[in-house]
Formats: C-alpha cells, structure tokens, sequence
C-alpha cells in the first residue's frame, strides 16, 4: 500500500511537472507574441508621427521623432537575433548591420560599400545607424527591408524562431516604411546618434493615451454623489459641489483639446491650400510652356515641308540643266574634232554648226534660282570653247600660208 501511494505521488508530481512546462511554453509564446504585436503597433504610429511632423518642419537628428522610430526600428530588426559563434564554440552578440550587409547585396545602387568604407563609423551597431539614415535619405528603406525578406534562407539562418522579420507581422512592416518615402531627411552621419555603444531605448509616452469614455464618467459622478449623500444624514447641495466643480475643469480642459486640435487641423488647412496654390500655378506654367514647345514644332515642321519641297522643285531643275550641258558638250567635242581639219569646207561647216550651238545657247535661259545655288553657268568650258569659234584667228588661212616669208623663192 505504501508503494502504491508512493507511485500515485511520483505520478501526481510528474503530472504536474508537464503541465508546468507546458504553462512556461504557452506563456514564452504569449509574451513573443504581445512583444511582437507592440513593437509593431508601436511602429506604425512612430511612421504616422513622422509623417504628420514632416508637414511643418524639416525631419533631422534632432527630431525626437525620428530618434524614436530609430529605435523602434532597431529593436524590430534586432528582435530574436542569432548570435555568432566563435571557433572556441562561443556565442558572441551581433548587430543587425551583420544581417542587412548580407541580405541586402542585391539592391540596386545598394550603400552597403559606401557605408562599410566609412572612417568615422568603426562598430557593427553605428554602421546600422548609419545605414538607416542613408536608406530614409535616399528613399529606399522599404526597398531595403522587402528585399532582406525576400530571402528567406538568409533571414533564417540569421533569425531565431518567433522573431519579427520571420513572422506575418514583416509584410506589415515593409508596407508601413513605404510611406516613408514622401518624406524629405536630413541627416549628419557623424552625430551622436551614431554611437553604437549604447542600446536605442523605445520612448513609449507620445503612444500612450487613456480616454475615459461619457458612461464612465457618469458613473464615477453617481458614485461620488452617493458616497457624499450616504456620508451624513443632513447634508446640503454642498456636498455635491466638488464632482460638479471637477466636470467643469474636465470640460475645461476638453475644450482647451478641442481648440488646439481646430488650431492645428486650420495651420495644416493653410499649408495644404498654399502648397496646393503653388502646384496650380506649377501646372499653368508647364500647361503655356507646353503650348509654345507644340507651336515651334509645328512651325519646325510647315519649315521643313517647304524646305523639301523647294529642294526637289531645284533638283528637277538642276536635272534639266544637266541633260542640256550635256548635249552641248557632245556639240562642243564635235566642233573641236573639225577644228583640227584645215579644209575650209570643214571649217565653213564648223561655222555652221557654231552658229547652231549659239542659238541653242541663246534660246536657253539660266534659272535664277541654280544661278544663285551653283554660281554663274557661263564659266563652264564648254562656254569657252563655243565663244573661241567666234573668231577666225585659230583658223589656218590658205592664202597666209602661200605668202609666208618662208615659201617666197630665193
């Protein structure tokens, strides 16, 4: 019997053990969880914060906005981070730049060089710093982020299970840094934010808000009214005055809220009416500038058709010509072959033929417009060679010859 009770106790307690160990499990899960679901949540109001302050001014190191998101960001892509471990089977801690270096290789036009080259950024943890500002100024860290998570084997084998960037959470988290895009940064990358010796801590306040809804209230008025009546039979309606002298500081300080919020909303109202104002006459502009641009083309174009078609009407015509000159020319070859005969017959017959080719000179007319293109057409040798048989001084003369000095007898 005694070993009997004996066992039922070791079972009990085994039991007992197993359940133990599977409420330390579903509670290391529920905490990865909510811790997950915060740095998220917690994400996108930090993104909406920057983008609702990049509205009035310019978002630098000195915006505790982006200090914020900084850290949230760095807490996010460290979440669940492997350590590296060492050839002595050591474990040492690593940054999430180890991560980034090696998933982000194949953006386009990626800064990982450049940011590794850096001289006055020496740690892995302020090289990851760096490469944050560098991503916002460059417009790219949702770029960054999708590309990292895309390889999948990569994150893996530098993530443990249950991290962020291994969860659904990390779609959310590349579309929530796309908004970022239409913010202009500025940055310094030799300022104090790039001190890796520190861990970035989240600031939680500007998150953190508490409103007390209208039936609450009322009933926090009922319960004071009660404990204010049931304190002394004799009581007065001074005893109620404390929760109406509360109301009205609470409604006080709701219609401080109110007109502060109406100052805002009408501050932003104006920005965005004047920026609208502006992209308006942006648009007139470039509207005329593109009208003009249209007109010279077609201006441009009218030109150009009438060029062409006054440089075929002078080819047609230099065509002409061309076909003329060279029928003169084959004249002019003829007369200079019957230029070298000494028969007067021939040379009446040249004369003839001259006559004819100065007719056909005299009844075609140069055309002004291939007399201003190609000069003057009466420099061409054919033209000199036609005038040259105008005078009968390089003809032979029978009659010279026959009283040459040299023929008379001595």
């Amino acid at each position: 019997m005694a070993s009997r009770s004996l066992g039922g106790l070791s079972g009990s307690r085994c039991g007992g053990g197993g359940s133990g160990s599977g409420g330390k499990k579903s509670l290391s899960a529920r905490n990865a969880a909510v811790e997950r679901r915060n740095l998220i949540t917690v994400c996108r109001f930090s993104v909406k914060t920057l983008i609702d302050r990049s509205c009035f001014e310019t978002i630098d190191d000195s915006s505790p906005e982006f200090n914020n998101f900084a850290a949230i960001l760095e807490q996010i892509l460290s979440h669940r981070l492997k350590g590296q471990v060492t050839w002595f089977g050591y474990e040492s801690p690593r940054s999430f730049w180890d991560y980034i270096r090696v998933a982000c290789r194949k953006v386009s036009q990626n800064c990982i060089c450049s940011i590794e080259n850096m001289e006055n950024v020496s740690s892995s943890r302020a090289k990851g710093r760096a490469w944050i500002r560098v991503a916002l100024m460059e417009k790219h860290l949702s770029e960054y982020i999708s590309t990292a998570l895309r390889d999948f084997k990569t994150t893996r084998r530098f993530y443990e299970d249950g991290a962020i960037v291994l969860g659904e959470e990390a779609n959310m988290l590349a579309g929530m840094l796309l908004g970022l895009n239409a913010i202009d940064f500025s940055f310094c990358l030799k300022g104090e934010g790039l001190d890796g010796n520190f861990p970035a801590v989240i600031d939680y306040t500007p998150y953190l808000k508490f409103t007390q809804s209208s039936d609450s209230i009322s009933s926090d008025e009922e319960e004071l009214r009660t404990l204010g009546s049931s304190g002394s039979e004799s009581s007065t309606p001074e005893n109620v005055g404390p929760p109406f002298i509360m109301d009205e500081n609470s409604w006080f300080n709701k219609c401080k809220r109110v007109k502060q919020k109406y100052q805002l909303t009408l501050e932003q109202k104006g920005y965005l009416e004047e920026l609208l104002r502006l992209r308006e006459n942006q648009l007139s502009e470039s509207v005329s500038q593109n009208k003009i641009l249209l007109q010279r083309i077609e201006d441009s174009d009218l030109a150009h058709k009438l060029e062409k078609e006054q440089l075929e009407y002078i080819i047609v015509e230099l065509q002409d010509q061309l076909k003329s000159y060279q029928s003169l020319d084959q004249l002019s070859a003829e007369v200079s072959l019957s230029q070298t005969s000494l028969d007067p017959s021939q040379s009446q017959e040249g004369d003839g033929k001259q006559d004819t080719l100065n007719l056909i000179s005299e009844g075609k007319e140069d055309t002004p417009s291939l007399l201003g293109l190609c000069g003057s057409l009466t420099s061409v040798a054919s033209y000199k060679s036609l005038t040259s048989l105008k005078s009968n001084d390089y003809l032979a003369s029978p009659t010279t010859e026959m009283t040459s000095p040299g023929l008379t007898p001595s």
